[in-house]
């Protein structure tokens, strides 16, 4: 039975395609380059299917086509590079994640309006939980 990815196990993933370097970026490379890091090797359907890790692959993908070969070569700014070039790969996920909760808010706003619910029944206050209670 396939094992399921976990909470770390995702973090680590993404945080390693962010970081990727001018090497080609595909599936393939991905699974072998993680493998140790998780300690076994995931299929890329299951790496495919998490939404998360599809877009920081995306994300990614993107950022190596545009860059191109333009990082600096010294050496004492590799480091600086690689950090920046991380950097720039997660903001552009964060933005294509920003922008789908964005469309996802506009959805949930006209279903309100279509469905008769008014600002004031959306913004009431979560119900309080009685910790005492033990039914």
């Amino acid at each position: 039975m396939a094992r399921h990815l976990s909470k770390r196990d995702i973090e680590s993933i993404v945080s390693h395609i962010l970081g990727w370097g001018d090497e080609k970026l595909t599936w393939d490379a991905v699974l072998e380059a993680i493998e140790p890091l998780i300690g076994y090797k995931p299929t890329r359907q299951t790496l495919y299917a998490n939404q998360v890790i599809r877009d920081a692959f995306k994300s990614r993908k993107s950022g190596i086509r545009q860059r191109g070969h333009d990082k600096p070569k010294p050496s004492n700014l590799n480091v600086a590079a690689d950090r920046i070039a991380y950097l720039k790969a997660e903001n552009e996920m964060l933005k294509q994640k920003n922008a789908a909760l964005l469309e996802q808010f506009v959805r949930w706003q006209y279903n309100a309006y279509k469905y008769g619910l008014t600002e004031e029944k959306l913004n009431e206050p979560l119900p309080m939980i009685d910790r005492e209670r033990t039914d």
